[in-house]
């Protein structure tokens, strides 16, 4: 039993030098991006191609409206898509420890008795064996059954040896897959923050452009009045009556659909929260945010490691790297070692007869396959070809991102020239309902022109609602292109 201690202990010792002597396959090296030093639109928006980078800081610093933080605290703890990317994670977690379990032999205990029957030498015509007899018991006649029992606890190790490193490339692309889930739930948060800011902003929109549609028909309401009154006079005729309230009209209309719009938000915003319906309630108003004069982007290469989805599409990348060498190493031979040892015996008082009751053994093998040599090529190109696909799906992830932070910076920069011609248009509107109306009462108008007027009031005061919100939205789009939202 010493000697086959010790022969197990070198064949360890053995297959412990072979298993880190090679390792099939290439290892990981980030292909070329291409990346550029700064983006375009860093000279008019970003300022400074300065390493800083909006995507640094945290969701609860960047959104500073209580409404809109409590909103998204909620979504982050309450929404299913969140709750099912938690579950990923945990089941990515039990193959990667399967995956590293593999390194160490597989060992069987067994405790048992097994007890044979057959018939006496008359029977079959040749000897019986050797009757074990019980105290006591006397030995039965040739022909009639025979029994043998036999009593054993052992424990047997199998172990296959990593000599081509497939073992640790199949470690390496699961811990990828498993790093891919965090990955995958960080691009969740990402979006969801943004889906909810994005929503919130609408809603305050929806809010300004409501309050506007109302305060025009209490000004179109005004005027209807006064038009009344001058056709009493016999001054205008009932066509003016009936323009005038046309056009009153046409706000009267805006207010169910919007009422109708701003439940449908507050109802999509619950239901990211993983929350039945409800009202929303609202901590600031549309107008009260004021945007800044830059935002820092930082530079193209820290997309690489801020934006979730690249890092996850570069971790599906090197899974496929290391699926690579696994499927090379299929084509080489296996080398196994089986050993086993425990006490056997025939009798149960001689079951713990040491050491006669003891035995043991080692085997060692070699796998070559021969006639799937075909099948195992295949699956390797194909593998070399997935690892193709997936370092074009890299890129393309990559280019993507770019994209969208210079398509962010470039809405940034022109929304802001946007609302400042805007603001322009609803002065000069304002200015020109309230002329019309004086202008009206003293006889020196026409009701067209004052309909012309309020009109053109209540189009430029909902445009200016509306390039606000596509501001507030331009930024959430810059925050999350440059990867914030998951800190």
């Amino acid at each position: 039993m010493i000697t086959f201690i010790r022969q197990a202990g070198l064949f360890l010792i053995v297959g412990c030098i072979l298993a880190s002597s090679c390792k099939v396959g290439r290892d990981y090296v980030r292909p070329d991006t291409g990346l550029t030093p700064t983006f375009r639109g860093t000279d008019t928006i970003a300022g400074t191609a300065d390493t800083a980078s909006i995507a640094d800081i945290p969701w609860y610093d960047f959104f500073t409206d209580s409404m809109m933080t409590m909103l998204i605290d909620s979504a982050i703890a309450n929404n299913y898509d969140m709750q099912t990317a938690l579950k990923n994670i945990e089941i990515a977690n039990q193959s990667l420890r399967q995956s590293r379990a593999a390194f160490f032999p597989e060992i069987e205990a067994q405790l048992g008795g097994t007890n044979h029957q057959w018939r006496s030498r008359d029977f079959y015509s040749s000897p019986a064996s050797k009757w074990y007899g019980r105290d006591g018991q006397a030995e039965p006649s040739e022909n009639l059954f025979m029994y043998q029992s036999q009593y054993i606890s052992s424990i047997s190790m199998s172990w296959e040896l990593d000599i081509w490193g497939k073992m640790r490339r199949q470690n390496e692309s699961a811990l990828a897959e498993y790093l891919q889930t965090f990955e995958a739930k960080k691009a969740i948060q990402t979006s969801l923050v943004a889906t909810i800011a994005e929503g919130y902003y609408n809603l305050l929109m929806l809010d300004a452009q409501l309050e506007v549609a109302q305060r025009n028909l209490r000004l179109n309401d005004s005027t209807l009045q006064i038009v009344k009154l001058q056709r009493d006079a016999g001054e205008v005729s009932s066509l003016a009556i009936q323009q005038t309230e046309s056009q009153m009209l046409v706000a009267a209309s805006l207010i169910p659909q919007l009422e109708q719009e701003i439940t449908i938000q507050e109802n999509t915003l619950m239901a990211l929260t993983g929350r039945m319906p409800d009202s929303v309630y609202r901590s600031s108003a549309l107008m009260d945010w004021r945007m800044q004069d830059t935002y820092n982007a930082g530079v193209p290469l820290q997309l690489l490691a801020n934006r979730p989805d690249v890092r996850q599409a570069e971790l599906a990348l090197r899974a496929a790297n290391a699926d690579v060498g696994v499927a090379q190493a299929y084509r080489y031979p296996t080398l196994t070692i089986d050993a086993s040892g425990g006490l056997n015996a025939m009798l149960p008082q001689n079951w713990f007869n040491i050491p006669g009751a003891l035995f043991g053994g080692i085997i060692s093998g070699a796998t070559q396959p021969l006639f799937s040599r075909r099948r195992l090529k295949t699956q390797h190109e194909i593998a070399k070809l997935e690892r193709d696909k997936a370092e074009i799906s890299f890129q393309q992830t990559v280019m993507e991102a770019v994209h969208e932070v210079t398509n962010a910076l470039t809405m940034i920069a022109k929304l802001n020239e946007q609302y400042a011609i805007a603001e322009r248009r609803v002065a000069t509107a304002q200015l020109g309902v309230k002329n019309a109306n004086l202008l009206f009462k003293s006889g020196e108008a026409t009701y067209l022109e004052v309909i012309t007027a309020q009109s053109n009031a209540l189009n430029s005061e909902l445009d200016l609602a509306s390039i606000k919100q596509q501001q507030l939205n331009a930024k959430v789009a810059l925050y999350r292109a440059l990867g914030g939202g998951w800190r």
